[in-house]
């Protein structure tokens, strides 16, 4: 790589050439504001915050969409900068409408830090604030707030160029200009598939996540209800984020005291589901494999690629898994089996889930999610109101002793830990896929070829002299080709994962907010950090996996496991 040398405020600076002003500058310890740039997209410099001066240029050049040149000499924090940052945030306070003590946007918001950075104490401005009503009811999981909306096109960005979806675009001209969706209408009537990357991305709290924390407050002090929680792998490696801890603690036995101490009744780790999903959906592969039965065959473990192909792909729907999801797995077992064996009703039992995502709010309504009219899962809260639960009720987290998840559904393997991350439901099916197909142990079941953060990751795996192509996808708008091809009946590839977030639940649209993809990073290696410490590493490995089958299921794919832990599918190709 060609080498070049440039100044950023009196500092020589020698960088790879090809490299924007913005990388190097924050490489290099120079933090310049930026709204609209974000992780995973190429910059569009449309909201000019992050502007520096060039020595002998006249114009002030945005420094995300402007190449380090060799010679360069850049400032970062010149009066003329300063000046214009300063303009740029009074023209978005003139049109923003300012309750920051219940605005979703928590401790991200880039407008307030940048308000009190640049020491903006008076709006110069006039500006119209945008009408919110109307955009949003109890069905829409990502909600809507114009009235906050800067327009720098993060979430239009995100939905078209990650998610693949393009459920919101912009609107209208000049100063009528908004953001928002095909003929006004609300998300959950639009192709929008509640993924929450939108809320993610979003610097402002313009968009966020439905809430539920209400709803399970009052189920907690109901005295004939018995409230279980299940909490997903990747929470673990992220909660103590909410509470100033460093991005990839793994906080599990803290976050399971906490919960504990909220009232629930038992304390469950949806890990758990996860390796009852790899007995499910890994018998369900060797059938179709040997039956050539609708190969590839899709995971099912992420409800926003679930609906995303009832969607874009309805003809596709019969390579999907027919498996549910480890959460909607584990509510059902609570209430027909763990129920059952321990003298409680299914009515009185409550299942909430500790999601890192905000479609699982969505799946929990699908068809399907339910066994004779009684839901598996009542309600979903996502990581970030877990913590909010957390501090409500005045509990000190970071100083809690470490307690166990309740068994017998606490118990877990490694390879259901690690369905948190992307390429980790892939690497958990092989691990008991290999062994089952070819009768021989797995002394160290690691398939690091698929793992890591890039979009698109492929193998090859032998089994029983049969060479089978696996492909792992996150970030949804990188299925498309591969899609593509299945129709086209040109698809090389048998086994194939899909995530609808870039690194996979770990980067889920209700975990804690970050800035910089190193929080995804140190969160996806703590989880397979995690694994590699677990005595059981295989999810057939599992006694009470084997105990399940044996006292109640009797064989994964088997009449009971059809009727409890598998779901159909809908074409919704009809939605705009």
């Amino acid at each position: 790589m060609e080498k070049i040398t440039i100044t950023i405020d009196g500092r020589k600076i020698e960088t790879d050439k090809g490299k924007t002003v913005l990388q190097v500058a924050r490489e290099n310890g120079f933090d310049i504001p930026t709204f609209c740039n974000q992780p995973f997209i190429e910059p569009t410099a449309a909201c000019r915050i992050c502007v520096v001066e060039v020595k002998n240029r006249k114009n002030l050049p945005s420094s995300c969409s402007t190449p380090a040149e060799d010679g360069m000499e850049i400032y970062t924090a010149s009066k003329r900068v300063l000046e214009a940052r300063r303009i740029i945030i009074q023209l978005l306070l003139a049109n923003h409408r300012t309750y920051c003590p219940t605005c979703d946007a928590r401790n991200k918001c880039l407008l307030l830090e940048y308000s009190r950075r640049y020491n903006v104490k008076e709006i110069e401005y006039l500006g119209k604030i945008r009408d919110s009503s109307g955009s949003n009811d109890r069905e829409s999981i990502v909600r809507r707030d114009q009235s906050k909306c800067i327009l720098c096109g993060r979430c239009v960005e995100i939905c078209e160029k990650i998610v693949g979806v393009e459920a919101i675009s912009f609107k209208k001209r000049g100063f009528n200009s908004e953001i928002g969706s095909a003929f006004d209408k609300k998300l959950h009537e639009t192709r929008c598939i509640s993924c929450g990357q939108c809320v993610n991305g979003c610097p402002v709290g313009a968009l966020s996540t439905r809430l539920d924390l209400d709803d399970v407050l009052k189920e907690l002090e109901n005295p004939e209800r018995k409230v279980i929680f299940q909490t997903a792998p990747s929470i673990r490696v992220a909660l103590g984020e909410e509470f100033n801890m460093p991005a990839g603690s793994i906080v599990t036995g803290k976050m399971v005291a906490a919960i504990r101490r909220l009232g629930a009744y038992k304390v469950f780790q949806t890990d758990f589901g996860a390796d009852v999903t790899i007995m499910e959906e890994g018998t369900e592969f060797l059938r179709r494999l040997s039956e050539n039965d609708y190969i590839p065959m899709f995971t099912s473990c992420c409800p926003a690629w679930q609906k995303y192909i009832e969607q874009f792909y309805p003809d596709l729907l019969p390579h999907l898994s027919s498996c549910k999801s480890p959460q909607a797995m584990e509510g059902t077992l609570i209430k027909n089996w763990y129920a059952k064996n321990n003298g409680l009703t299914r009515e009185e039992v409550v299942v909430v889930s500790v999601m890192p995502c905000s479609a699982k709010k969505w799946e929990i309504t699908r068809p399907g999610c339910a066994y004779k009219e009684i839901a598996d899962v009542d309600y979903v809260i996502t990581t970030r109101e877990l913590a909010d639960l957390i501090k409500l009720k005045g509990i000190d987290f970071v100083n809690l002793s470490d307690e166990n998840y309740d068994d017998i559904l606490g118990e877990a393997s490694g390879a259901g830990e690690i369905f948190g991350a992307t390429g980790g439901v892939m690497e958990a099916a092989l691990r008991t896929v290999v062994e089952k197909a070819t009768g021989e142990t797995l002394e160290k079941p690691d398939f690091t070829e698929i793992r890591g953060m890039k979009g698109v990751r492929e193998a090859t795996v032998n089994l029983c002299g049969k060479n089978v192509n696996i492909l792992v996808i996150s970030g949804l708008a990188n299925a498309k080709p591969f899609l593509d091809e299945i129709r086209a009946g040109k698809s090389k590839y048998h086994f194939i994962e899909v995530m609808a977030c870039p690194g996979g639940c770990i980067n889920g649209g209700g975990m804690p907010f970050y800035h910089s993809t190193e929080t995804i990073r140190k969160r996806y290696e703590a989880l397979f950090a995690d694994d590699e410490t677990k005595k059981i590493r295989k999810s057939h490995e599992n006694p009470s996996v084997k105990k399940l089958y044996d006292e109640f299921l009797g064989e994964p794919n088997g009449h009971m496991s059809h009727e409890l832990l598998h779901t159909p599918y809908i074409d919704r190709s009809y939605v705009i």
